[in-house]
């Protein structure tokens, strides 16, 4: 299969799990059935400047971001850390996270959700 980049869905919303302004999000492959039943996302997502993705918690699954550009604020079970391009954050089931941009550039990321079973 090849998608081509006219043919990804991008998707502009508010910022989920109460997290803060709005957030882009390219569907790289759409769900679940393009995952083998594996995963559910595996996208390209933005975070604006002044945006974040709520504290939430994963169950049964993992996700992990790939930074891209921009600079983060990362709430790793409580423990905030800042994330540069080229750092990888994995958050295991039972564990959880959110995102923060921080400064004038937006975070770009891969995100990446596999279910545990």
């Amino acid at each position: 299969m090849i998608r081509r980049n006219d043919e990804i869905n991008k998707i502009r919303k508010p910022s989920p799990f109460q997290g803060l302004g709005e957030i882009t999000v390219r569907e790289l492959l759409n769900g679940p059935e393009e995952m083998y039943h594996q995963g559910r996302v595996f996208a390209h997502t933005t975070v604006y400047p002044g945006s974040a993705i709520g504290y939430h918690i994963h169950d049964r699954e993992s996700e992990t971001y790939y930074i891209l550009s921009g600079k983060a604020k990362y709430n790793d079970n409580g423990s905030e850390v800042i994330l540069h391009p080229g750092d990888v954050a994995f958050t295991g089931t039972g564990e959880g996270h959110g995102i923060e941009a921080m400064g004038e550039e937006p975070v770009e990321m891969i995100a990446l959700i596999l279910y545990l079973d």
